[in-house]
């Protein structure tokens, strides 16, 4: 699953990496589930980054506390279930992140990682996105949530899945509305290279989401 990750790029630098204008980061060293995340939308026409809430919410759910139990979809059932289906078809996006953390279990213990991309310091994962109005108060959320697949050779001694890490060549393809195939889009579903990954393990004090600070990407000594 990916549970876990870290933005701490600049609005400038992402921008130089898409090419479109992005909003203002407050780097987030233990981005995790409900908070806002920073997603791409659009097609080559046009595309554009915006926060979504980190939770899926269904647009028929009858409240927001689903998005507990939405934070990550399985990309090989994806086309199939009920609040994925749709949005495989029509409301795909990428989220960016600079690195993710996984948890190895080694005897009575989880220790974390700090997993990312040999020279590249930022991420897209593949991601569903939807519109939901609160019944109640009219409120709008959009959300989203992170399609995971099996781990390749590098994560399986660590997890036994992964998030769906798309690269350069694979970005736009998936935000491209004309493609609707789910198994085309399933074959963009894939593990990453494992000989383009690194980890190493980090403290555990990224295991409280209310730690946020530099120090918790730093190689644990």
């Amino acid at each position: 699953m990916c549970g876990r990750f870290t933005l701490y790029s600049s609005a400038e630098e992402l921008e130089t990496e898409f090419g479109f204008p992005f909003p203002f980061i407050q780097p987030n060293y233990n981005v995790a589930p409900t908070q806002n995340i920073m997603a791409i939308v659009g097609n080559q026409a046009e595309t554009k980054a915006g926060w979504m809430h980190w939770g899926l919410v269904p647009y028929w759910a009858k409240e927001k506390k689903i998005r507990n139990r939405m934070i990550n979809a399985r990309s090989e059932t994806a086309d199939e279930k009920p609040a994925f289906k749709r949005l495989l078809a029509n409301r795909r996006c990428l989220v960016v992140a600079n690195r993710f953390y996984e948890w190895k279990r080694e005897q009575d213990s989880k220790h974390p990682y700090l997993i990312g991309v040999k020279n590249s310091p930022i991420l897209t994962f593949a991601g569903l996105w939807d519109r939901w109005k609160d019944p109640a108060t009219g409120e709008v959320l959009i959300s989203c949530t992170i399609l995971t697949t099996a781990p390749n050779d590098f994560m399986s001694d660590l997890h036994d899945r992964m998030p769906v890490i798309l690269n350069e060549g694979n970005r736009q393809a998936w935000l491209d509305a004309d493609i609707r195939d789910s198994e085309k889009l399933k074959q963009l579903l894939v593990p990453y290279s494992s000989d383009h990954m690194t980890a190493y393990e980090v403290s555990k004090a990224v295991n409280n989401p209310r730690n946020n600070e530099a120090s918790l990407i730093e190689p644990l000594v």
